[in-house]
């Protein structure tokens, strides 16, 4: 005699996409609070004429978790004036002093500036792109390329 599966119906009240692992969940994570790099450091660096240390302050404290478009702008463009201000003879020491994530980061503001460019910009960004390139190799184009979170 078969059972009555009305009563027991504990099996409808199971959630089947909670194991499913092609199953896209927005991770936010309190990128609400970011506020990017500090501008006022960045500058100082500059007029010091410190620029290993104007890359490094640029470069930390990436808005890669929030969703506020006007502060990744500002960081770009604080990115990008540091970038600028570089000669092209100190590039590969100031590649060769950031580690892997700082460069990935650097990749990801590179292809951030080839996306919309300026006045002279897209030769300093392939100048940069070609150093990068040849410290972190294709993987780093890769991780840049295929990372959900952008600065």
């Amino acid at each position: 005699m078969a059972k009555n599966t009305v009563s027991s119906a504990r099996f409808r009240k199971v959630d089947v996409d909670e194991y499913d692992e092609n199953k896209f969940v927005d991770e936010e994570e309190g990128g609400e609070n970011q506020l990017g790099p500090d501008e006022n450091e960045v500058d100082s660096c500059i007029r010091q004429g410190n620029m290993l240390a104007a890359l490094q302050a640029a470069l930390k404290n990436p808005p890669i978790n929030t969703k506020n478009q006007a502060l990744k702008d500002r960081a770009e463009n604080l990115v990008l004036k540091v970038l600028t201000s570089y000669k092209s003879s100190d590039i590969d020491k100031a590649i060769q002093s950031l580690d892997k994530n700082g460069v990935d980061l650097l990749m990801m503001y590179i292809y951030r500036g080839f996306e919309k460019p300026s006045e002279n910009s897209s030769a300093i960004f392939l100048q940069w792109h070609e150093k990068a390139l040849a410290v972190a190799g294709v993987g780093s184009i890769v991780r840049v390329l295929t990372a959900r979170k952008t600065v």
